[in-house]
């Protein structure tokens, strides 16, 4: 029967390309880097396998048995792949065939997703009076799509002076037909309501809306993305 520790390895081996090694374990060691080893460096590639027998596993997943260091990167040569050593302290050390560099291209967009999530929305404000003249209401639509186009939420704030308060509709109609002008990238979050001498309205981006921050972020990746073989 297989080892404990070789179960592991294997493990993490096969969920590697995934993102999942590092969620199905943790390392109980302090964090300390050594050697000048960097984030990036975590695993020894091809040449700079130390290890003389290493447990080799092939790129869909199949165990291919344990043999040579050299060997096993004869055979990623031969695919035109990689040979990573995943588990290091397995006894013999696992490696793995893949992509290397389609798998750090993976890996660094799936950490910009999650900073794109976890980064918190802003509420970029837009002022109005009730009167505006048509120019500067267009400026202020425009204010607002491009807002909304960059993921931020969008409050619109009709202030009053002097007797306007007595006319909310006025307002009122103002903010619905921002509503309608900036249609295509928004939704309503808050309808147009009234707080002491001024009318609010919350937009929030709409799902699936083209953003300014996507077309940068997804050039970006076109950018870094390796050359297919």
């Amino acid at each position: 029967p297989l080892g404990f520790a070789f179960r592991r390895a294997f493990l993490y081996a096969v969920c590697l390309p995934f993102g999942g090694g590092k969620r199905l374990f943790t390392r109980r060691t302090p964090n300390i880097q050594k050697h000048g080893q960097t984030p990036s460096q975590d695993f020894r590639t091809n040449e700079r396998i130390r290890a003389r027998e290493v447990r080799l596993i092939g790129e869909d997943g199949e165990q291919l048995g344990i043999m040579g260091s050299r060997e096993a990167l004869d055979i990623a040569r031969r695919q035109n792949l990689d040979l990573i050593e995943v588990a290091p302290n397995a006894n013999p050390p696992v490696c793995r065939i893949m992509d290397y560099g389609r798998y750090k291209y993976e890996q660094a967009k799936r950490e910009r997703e999650a900073q794109k999530k976890s980064k918190a929305t802003e509420i970029k404000g837009v002022r109005l009076r009730p009167r505006i003249d048509d120019h500067d209401y267009q400026v202020r639509v425009r204010e607002a799509a491009r807002f909304l186009k960059e993921g931020d939420k969008v409050k619109a704030t009709v202030i009053f002076k002097s007797r306007e308060i007595n006319h909310p509709e006025i307002a009122r109609a103002l903010l619905e037909k921002m509503i309608v002008d900036t249609a295509d990238f928004s939704v309503v979050e808050k309808p147009p309501a009234l707080e002491a001498r001024t009318m609010t309205l919350i937009l929030a981006p709409r799902a699936g809306a083209g953003s300014d921050k996507g077309d940068k972020a997804e050039k970006a990746e076109r950018m870094e993305r390796p050359p297919s073989s």
